[in-house]
């Protein structure tokens, strides 16, 4: 049984997805209970995907404006990532992250595996996320840029050789942090 207890709940704003606080107590090392205040940002589950082609020797990763990098001193405000998403309603994580690579790459994805899963911020946002790598054929590829753009979304497809990724992790040229796990686990283990 947990002892943790909610004495207060709020909710902040509620415009896309629900931020709230949470006033709570909870026992510290000596089994005393401490009360806590934190805010927590209701987020979706999400999926991510480093799509690879080994024969060929090539990554393809995507690159797109994300706002918060921009107002935390990334000034471009565009940032290279792995293939990733929310789960919509319904979906699984695998039927996600096929939907995702068509919609950000315009290309099939196959032989997909999940490698893991992780909380992406757990001292206040909610979200869950789903790890994978897949096979993609880039002799099909085609570089165009993908999105929604009922979303804003404009996406630029940049593909790597493997010994170009790796020299751009080992100098830490990747600043997101699932597609740093991503390549890790993929020249690690794979």
């Amino acid at each position: 049984m947990s002892t943790i207890q909610i004495l207060n709940r709020e909710t902040l704003s509620d415009q896309k997805y629900p931020l709230k606080t949470f006033t709570y107590l909870k026992p510290d090392a000596d089994g005393k209970m401490q009360e806590q205040k934190t805010e927590v940002y209701y987020r979706p589950d999400a999926v991510a995907a480093l799509l690879y082609d080994q024969d060929k020797q090539k990554l393809l990763l995507t690159k797109q404006f994300r706002l918060p990098t921009y107002l935390n001193g990334n000034e471009s405000g565009y940032i290279t990532e792995a293939c990733a998403g929310l789960i919509d309603d319904g979906e699984t994580p695998e039927q996600t992250i096929v939907r995702e690579a068509k919609e950000e790459l315009c290309i099939d994805i196959s032989n997909l595996r999940k490698i893991g899963a992780v909380y992406t911020s757990a001292g206040g946002i909610t979200e869950y996320l789903h790890l994978f790598i897949a096979v993609y054929d880039s002799s099909a590829f085609k570089a165009t840029f993908g999105g929604l753009a009922a979303e804003g979304e404009v996406i630029e497809p940049i593909e790597l050789n493997f010994e170009e990724a790796k020299t751009m992790l080992k100098d830490g040229q990747f600043n997101d942090a699932k597609t740093v796990m991503l390549l890790q686990y993929y020249f690690f283990f794979c």
